[in-house]
């Protein structure tokens, strides 16, 4: 696999897999006392925060150029969405509901940071 594919498929899987739990807690625990936008509000910014993270460790382990770090966020983006889709289908939603949601508030709000969260590779530097 070359490195563009390991560092997207890496950083995809570790955001999603932490991402997916928070989603179950916003979903189950906080969107009900809150409502769905202030709930999304309030996990945006720690899955962007652990996203940057996950990315300068990944960006450590295959280190990469600007053209492949652009790869990679686009490869990243596509994965998410695709997980995110399958999520939503195992969840009873069509994907017309998938796409519908993302045009209320809180759906644009978690699709800007589905957004962030694919560019995070081109910004990051390795970490140590």
């Amino acid at each position: 696999m070359v490195p563009v594919v390991k560092a997207g498929v890496a950083y995809v899987s570790a955001v999603f897999a932490v991402a997916f739990l928070i989603g179950a807690l916003r979903v189950m625990l906080i969107a009900p006392r809150t409502g769905p936008l202030l709930a999304v509000a309030l996990e945006v910014p720690l899955i962007l925060a652990l996203s940057w993270l996950v990315a300068g460790r990944v960006l450590r382990r295959w280190p990469l150029e600007a053209g492949q770090r652009l790869a990679t966020a686009a490869l990243a983006f596509a994965l998410l969405m695709a997980l995110e889709l399958a999520t939503a289908l195992a969840f009873g939603q069509t994907s017309g509901d998938f796409l519908t949601a993302m045009t209320t508030p809180a759906g644009a709000l978690g699709l800007a940071g589905q957004i962030g969260f694919a560019l995070i590779p081109l910004f990051r530097q390795a970490s140590g």
